[in-house]
Formats: C-alpha cells, structure tokens, sequence
C-alpha cells in the first residue's frame, strides 16, 4: 500500500488565509480538505443592535476588494424591508460604482492573481520581470476600476458616499466625463484581456454544475435581479433561504453552502453569470466570447479567467455608457422612515452571489442580520472540482500536483476572508 500527502499550509495569491490536505491512498482520494483557518470575524453580530443606516458602512469593511457588494447588498435588503424605490439615475450610479468594482477586482485576479499559474511563474512580481509593460497595463486597467469607485463613493477603498435611498452627494456631469477617455482605453484594453487569456492552455475538466446567479431581463446582472439555476429553479430574492442553507464542518472555520432540497453544492460566480445570463451580454462582449471559442455555457473551471475577461469587457462598456449618458438625478437620496420589518438584499459580487437578509425593530434598530458570502458557497464545489484534478492527475509528482491543486482554488478567486463572519459556531468533540 502506498500513501501520498499533498499538504498546503497557507495558499499563496488568494484573498486571506486557507490551505489545502489531500491524502492519496492506493491510487484513490481518500481525504480532501480546502480549510479556512482565518479566524470567524463575527459581522453579523457587530450589526445587532445597530441603527439600519449603519449597516452599509459596517458591512462594507467585510471586504477592501469588493466592498461595494457588501454594502450595496445591506443597502437592497433595507430598502426591500421598508419599501423605497430609488429613482433610475439612483439606480444607474449604483450599477456604475458596481461596475468599477468589478473592473478592480477582476483585473487585480485575472493578471495578478491567476495568470501566472497559466504562465508557469510563481508570481505576480516574476511576471513583472517577464512582462513589465503587461503588469503596468492591468495596474492601469484596476486603477480606473478604482477611480469610479472614488469618483462616486468618496474613496476607493470601502466608499463611504453610499447609503439607504441613495448617496449623500451625487457626482456632477462633469466629473464622470473625466472617467470616459480612460474608460474608452479600458474597453480596447480588455478585448486584448480577452484574447490573451483565450490563448492558455487549460487542463481538461468538465462538471455538470448547478449554477446559481441572479438574473435580470434587462441586462447582464450585476446589482439585482431574481434567482434563478440552470436546473429550474427562478425564485425571488426573498426566497433565498426557502431553497438555499449553510452547515459546518469541521476542517473550516467557514460554513459551506448547499441547496436544501438536495443537499447538493452549486456553484456561483463568473461562469454561473456567464451560463445564466450570456444572451444578455452586450455585442462587443459576445463577440469577444465568440471569438475566445467559448460557448453559450462553460462547464472548464480553469477557463474562468477567460469568461471573467469576457466580464471585464462588459463591465467597460457598461460603465462607459453609463458616464457619458449621466445626468444627475434630481436629489441625491430618497426619503426612508424606520419601522418594524424584515428585508432581503442579494447582488453579484465579482465572485458570485452575496445575499443579506435583515429584520429591524420598530425603531430601526436591527433585531438580525445574516450575510451568505459567494466564497462560503462555493466551497463544496470547490472541494470536488480538487476531487476531479487530484484523480486525473495521480501521474504527476507531489509539487505538480500540487500547483494544480492550487490552480484549481484560483479558478474562484476566493475570497476568504469574506467567507468568516458567521455568527455562531458549535463544535463537537468525542
């Protein structure tokens, strides 16, 4: 009998702290675990207790990549638990700041984080060295991801410029034009993201996922729409927890995501919104798809990167249509009154679905809160994605099989530290 431990104490270009144990029995898996070891961060129970209009600013620090997820998702929930409807110029500016989230964060992986796997470097800085000009390109690229973030929230680090209703100050024609030049340099520049990362080599793995995104009959979906899987199922945002849980395992300090009625991982982020929403991506994206060879559905965890470049296009045109038609809208905010009710929120953080659900007090002070970060449910699929690489690649020596492994995390871009904020953790010991 032989047995081989591939072990990874802390994984490297990956937001937070996780790792990775496979034990390999007699050519068989016999133990896998992707672990998170970053201590719980309790938000949901630094919101208890708090007034609403606290929540997006407190759920914000959740993440420095994606906070615009965070907060805007806190934002929806108490606007659905105390009926506000927002205006479209409210509504435009919040998809244009989600928008440059987006181009952040997807520029920061794709170049940063995920090419050098499919490069054959360790890192981003050997990159550099290899592709100076490259890496000055994708920091430019996250750059003008950052200045909307600025331009429209005050900063480009946790904005603070948003709140329930609306924001506090609304940005002038005039400074959103001054996005539009780099704006027009981002979409070139993406289409040439697109047909870079076409050109990796992908090992070959193909899932029948279930994918889970939010869907929008108006456009690709970003900051709203309703639920809905590639297997039927097309539910209201309020109905999240009527369909989806969490539960604990042992090996992570992170509860990991399941559909209730069978138990099953699913998966969300890039590919989920790919499957469930390509026929809404504008032409210059579905172009770009095309000529990438990507299908209408992809089933290659490895060939994220590529529709994530696909998303990087449509998150440029987007926002540049969004700057150059702006208009400010009549007041900044819409009134909001406090009372007694219970709202839910979910938007499509650049890993996937980021769902919030609230009940407040009479008074507005929040009596709960739950947050379901994307990472916390991709976790079980991730685990099996690694199943599928481990087996077909027993071939490989321990330190190939091992940047595989962590090849394979990277396809998610998880972010780890979102993923540990549960409230409540109970742990069982014989």
């Amino acid at each position: 009998m032989t047995t081989r431990v591939i072990k990874v104490d802390a994984l490297a270009r990956v937001e937070g702290e996780g790792s990775l144990r496979v034990r390999i029995k007699d050519g068989r898996v016999k133990e896998l675990q992707f672990g998170i070891f970053e201590p719980p961060r309790f938000f949901e129970a630094f919101l208890v207790g708090r007034d609403f209009r606290e929540a997006p600013d407190i759920a914000a620090r959740i993440c420095g990549i994606c906070p615009i997820a965070y907060e805007l998702g806190a934002i929806q929930a108490m606007e659905d638990a105390l009926d506000v409807q927002v205006p479209q110029p409210i509504r435009d500016l919040r998809r244009l700041i989600y928008c440059g989230e987006w181009i952040e964060s997807h520029a920061l992986h794709v170049y940063l984080l995920h090419a050098p796997d499919f490069l054959g470097l360790p890192d981003a800085l050997q990159l550099a060295r290899q592709d100076r000009e490259l890496v000055q390109r994708a920091l430019r690229l996250k750059k003008i991801g950052n200045d909307i973030l600025e331009v429209i929230g005050g900063r480009p680090v946790h904005p603070v410029n948003l709140k329930v209703g609306g924001f506090y100050r609304v940005p002038t024609r005039r400074e959103l034009l001054r996005l539009a030049d780099d704006l027009k340099w981002a979409v070139e520049e993406t289409l040439a993201t697109v047909r870079l990362v076409a050109g990796f080599d992908f090992p070959p793995l193909e899932q029948d996922y279930t994918f889970v995104a939010l869907r929008h009959e108006d456009e690709y979906a970003i900051q709203e729409g309703r639920l809905v899987s590639n297997k039927g199922l097309d539910i209201p945002v309020r109905a999240f927890l009527d369909h989806f849980d969490e539960e604990h395992v042992r090996h992570s300090n992170a509860l990991h995501g399941t559909m209730k009625a069978v138990q099953t991982p699913y998966k969300v982020g890039p590919l989920a919104r790919y499957a469930i929403n390509h026929d809404k991506l504008g032409s210059l994206a579905r172009q770009a798809a095309g000529a990438a060879g990507l299908g209408a559905v992809v089933r290659n965890p490895f060939q994220s990167i590529v529709v994530r470049a696909v998303e990087l296009v449509q998150a440029c045109v987007d926002a540049l249509a969004l700057v150059e038609r702006y208009e400010p809208p009549e007041a900044p905010a819409v009134p909001v009154e406090p009372r007694a009710a219970e709202g839910h929120g979910c938007t499509e953080a650049p890993r996937g679905i980021c769902y919030h659900h609230y009940r407040l007090a009479e008074d507005g002070s929040i009596l709960l809160a739950r947050i379901v970060p994307p990472t916390a449910q991709n976790q079980k699929i991730i685990e099996s994605d690694l199943r599928k690489v481990v087996e077909a690649h027993l071939d490989l020596a321990d330190q190939a099989l091992q940047w595989r492994c962590e090849q394979a995390i990277r396809n998610y871009d998880p972010c780890i530290s979102c993923a540990t904020h549960f409230l409540k953790l109970t742990v069982e010991r014989e």
